[in-house]
């Protein structure tokens, strides 16, 4: 069968390192940064922009990250905390060993933004490391009320980005508050169209 997109479906990709920015500039639709703080996350989809410029390519831009939503800022940050309260010293300290010493430019990202220290977690407002104490890959999450997480979107999406692919622990419960809690935040300070897609692990959301 051929694909529901034509005439191909549209490539997603992401990598930090130089020779990853230029295989997204010259092959890829869709650049994907895991969420790091907007003005970080800026300087990277500027060069992926120049770069496919020059290939006489335009690229759009993706943010992946987890999602902890509430009514209230107190409750996100409570719940933010108790994902984490079980984790000792030493867990930590084992794991991001192991995390540092992989390869990733991405991953030495990630790691750099709360260099394994429970108290410099939050790392831009509504944005929290703590996944990324024990976690390899995407490991900040956006937290908050519907309208900080609102507002956060926003600013990602005046730097260019316009996809969001977001998880949450448990993911059904977090994927349910996102739509109950967020959409409708969205819908009062976002324009254009909202698009959702929705599998058993991913939360997908496209301006």
């Amino acid at each position: 069968f051929g694909p529901v997109q034509q005439p191909l479906p549209p490539v997603y990709f992401g990598g930090s390192s130089e020779p990853a920015i230029q295989v997204a500039a010259d092959y890829t639709d869709v650049y994907l940064t895991w969420g790091e703080p907007p003005h970080i996350a800026r300087e990277k989809i500027e060069r992926v922009a120049e770069q496919a410029a020059l290939a006489g390519r335009k690229v759009r831009f993706g943010v992946r990250a987890h999602i902890i939503v509430r009514e209230t800022e107190e409750e996100a940050w409570k719940e933010a905390d108790r994902l984490i309260e079980r984790l000792d010293d030493e867990t930590i300290r084992k794991a991001q060993a192991q995390l540092s010493a992989n390869g990733s430019t991405g991953q030495q990202r990630m790691i750099a933004l709360h260099g394994g220290n429970k108290d410099n977690l939050k790392v831009y407002k509504n944005l929290w490391a703590g996944v990324g104490l024990t976690r390899a890959g995407a490991g900040t999450a956006f937290v908050g009320n519907p309208e900080n997480i609102a507002a956060l979107i926003e600013e990602y999406k005046q730097i260019g980005v316009d996809t969001f692919i977001l998880s949450g622990y448990p993911h059904l419960e977090e994927a349910y508050r996102t739509a109950e809690l967020l959409f409708p935040a969205i819908g009062k300070t976002q324009t254009g169209v909202l698009q959702v897609k929705e599998n058993e692990r991913r939360l997908a959301v496209s301006f």
